[in-house]
């Protein structure tokens, strides 16, 4: 299948959008070339996702491969018309959840840090390992529902009425766990300066 990645007198979403659509459909067909586009298209969303639920990279990468899994086993029921996000989202959470469950242990924080785009110049580099670090230790003071509800909200840029569609929740409760999670956070970063002194 060739399909032009850019044409310039259409807008960028609209063109990635056909295309999606295009590769489900296609990979819907059986076009096994169509599927592992969709892999490669989707494989750092979910892979950061899971490494931020699980604060734990070898448990995130069998949740992704898990995701993709469950995405081939389910695409010929999957409408191409639909969004293919959200249900890698809710997805993606569910089997975090799964393996949290299963696991039941802290993972170490220095595992979990995911494939960001690291800037060439060392010292920036190692501020911003060092802020994602900082984020990440956060992350791992919250409940899981508070964790899932932060990453999807205030990570991944979701509306809070996507993050209750996607957890199976109410707007209600996600802005509850948004506060109290947010709260944590801000009291463990107020205290993280004092700790490494």
């Amino acid at each position: 299948m060739a399909v032009p990645l850019t044409i310039p007198w259409t807008s960028h979403l609209v063109m990635e959008e056909s295309l999606l659509r295009q590769l489900i459909k296609n990979a819907k067909a059986g076009d096994d070339a169509s599927f592992e586009r969709l892999v490669i298209l989707h494989e750092r969303l979910v892979l950061r996702v899971a490494q931020r639920l699980l604060l734990n990279r070898e448990d995130a990468k069998d949740a992704a491969q898990e995701v993709f899994i469950r995405l081939h086993r389910s695409l010929r029921r999957f409408d191409e018309e639909q969004d293919l996000g959200p249900w890698l989202y809710r997805v993606t959470v569910n089997i975090c959840r799964d393996l949290w469950r299963r696991s039941k242990r802290d993972a170490p924080i220095e595992a979990a840090r995911d494939s960001q785009d690291r800037s060439p110049d060392p010292e920036s580099s190692a501020v911003t390992a060092q802020q994602y670090e900082m984020v990440l230790a956060a992350l791992g003071q919250l409940t899981p529902h508070e964790r899932e509800a932060i990453v999807l909200r205030d990570l991944e840029g979701r509306t809070t009425a996507e993050v209750a569609e996607i957890l199976g929740s109410s707007e209600t409760t996600v802005r509850s766990q948004l506060s109290t999670g947010r709260v944590k956070i801000r009291k463990y970063l107020a205290v993280r300066p004092r700790r490494e002194k």
